[in-house]
């Protein structure tokens, strides 16, 4: 696995409802643009689904993956890739800290790529995406979605 990117954003929200939304797999495609389909393929304990399956088109990049959950209460997320068509590997996670009236949410990323890029440009590209998904968190929590 490469470098991994790592991007915070404050959500006006307390730590359980921004890991709410976080954990609502089958509302994503309400509110992340690029993500087009979610399947839970095993629901796990609560609320909280241990594997998922996603079907993604961010323009350049369509997949269709699977990420295996491991949740920390309403503190930390942490996946890794199960499978994917256009990735070897992909570890990331969300980590929530309260702070003040919200909570700071700290995302990190790493993907390696099945195809071979510049890592200047896979930076880029992870830095994008984390943006794009944390502005996206961050509107879909404080809307009350």
């Amino acid at each position: 696995m490469t470098d991994q990117s790592i991007q915070s954003i404050n959500i006006a929200a307390p730590p359980a409802d921004v890991m709410a939304v976080i954990a609502d797999f089958a509302a994503y495609p309400q509110w992340a643009k690029s993500i087009k389909d979610v399947q839970i393929l095993e629901p796990g304990s609560g609320a909280r689904a241990e594997l998922v399956r996603f079907r993604v088109d961010a323009g350049v990049l369509k997949d269709v993956y699977e990420l295996r959950y491991h949740w920390s209460g309403d503190e930390a997320v942490e996946w890794d890739l199960v499978s994917s068509e256009v990735q070897k590997a992909q570890h990331g996670s969300y980590r929530l800290t309260a702070s003040g009236a919200g909570t700071e949410v700290t995302y990190s990323l790493s993907v390696d790529l099945a195809i071979p890029m510049l890592g200047l440009l896979k930076r880029k590209a992870e830095r994008v995406v984390m943006d794009t998904a944390l502005k996206e968190l961050k509107k879909r929590v404080e809307s009350g979605g």
